[in-house]
C-alpha cells in the first residue's frame, strides 16, 4: 500500500514538474488572437467563479436602483466597458476577437450572477485578462450604477427603456435568454 501510495505521489509530482517545463520552455500557446481549447475555457471560468465564490464579500449594492441611477450606469457604461463588451446598439466589440479569453458580450447575454459577484469583477478585474480594476478610473458609486444596471438588463423601467432607444436606436434589452451557463 505504501508503494502505491508513494507511485501516486511520484506520477503527480512529474506531471506538475513536467507541465512547468512544457510551460518556461514555451511550448504552452500564449497568442490572444485563437479560440482556446474548451477544457481550458472550462478551467479558466470554473477558476475565476471559485476565486470570487472565495475572496468577495458578500455586500448589498447602497446605490437604489431608480430610473436616474440606471440611466447614469448606461452612459457609465457606454464610456467604460462598450469598447470590450459591446454598444448598447448591441453590437459586438470591435476588440472582442482580439482578447484571449474573449470578453463576453454582455448586452446580448447578461450575467446572471448576483450583484456582489459583479461588483467584485468590476471593481478588482481579471488577472490574466484584459479586464482592468475599476476602483482607480471609477468612484464607488458609479461602479455600483453599473452593476446595478448589468444586474437588471432584462427588466429595465420604461424610463430607462425609453432612454437606451433613444441613445442607440435600438430597443433595451427585454426577455431573459437561457444560454445555460452559470
Amino acid at each position: 500500500m505504501r508503494n502505491f501510495v508513494l507511485g501516486i505521489v511520484v506520477t503527480i509530482l512529474v506531471l506538475l514538474i513536467g507541465s512547468l517545463g512544457l510551460a518556461l520552455l514555451g511550448f504552452l500557446p500564449t497568442r490572444a488572437n485563437t479560440t482556446p481549447p474548451a477544457m481550458e475555457s472550462r478551467i479558466a471560468m470554473s477558476a475565476m467563479d471559485s476565486s470570487v465564490e472565495r475572496h468577495a464579500p458578500r455586500v448589498n449594492n447602497p446605490v437604489p436602483p431608480t430610473d436616474e441611477n440606471l440611466i447614469e450606469g448606461v452612459k457609465i457604461y457606454t464610456m467604460n466597458c462598450a469598447l470590450c463588451h459591446g454598444g448598447i446598439d448591441r453590437q459586438a466589440s470591435p476588440l472582442a476577437s482580439s482578447f484571449y479569453p474573449p470578453p463576453p458580450s454582455l448586452l446580448v447575454d447578461p450575467p446572471d450572477d448576483p450583484e456582489w459577484h459583479l461588483y467584485y469583477v468590476i471593481r478588482n478585474g481579471v488577472r490574466y485578462t484584459g479586464m482592468p480594476a475599476w476602483d482607480k478610473a471609477l468612484s464607488e458609486t458609479d461602479i455600483w450604477k453599473v452593476t446595478a444596471l448589468l444586474t437588471r438588463l432584462n427588466k429595465l423601467p420604461p424610463a430607462v427603456q425609453t432612454y437606451w432607444k433613444n441613445a442607440s436606436g435600438v430597443d433595451a434589452p427585454s426577455a431573459p435568454a437561457d444560454h445555460g451557463h452559470k
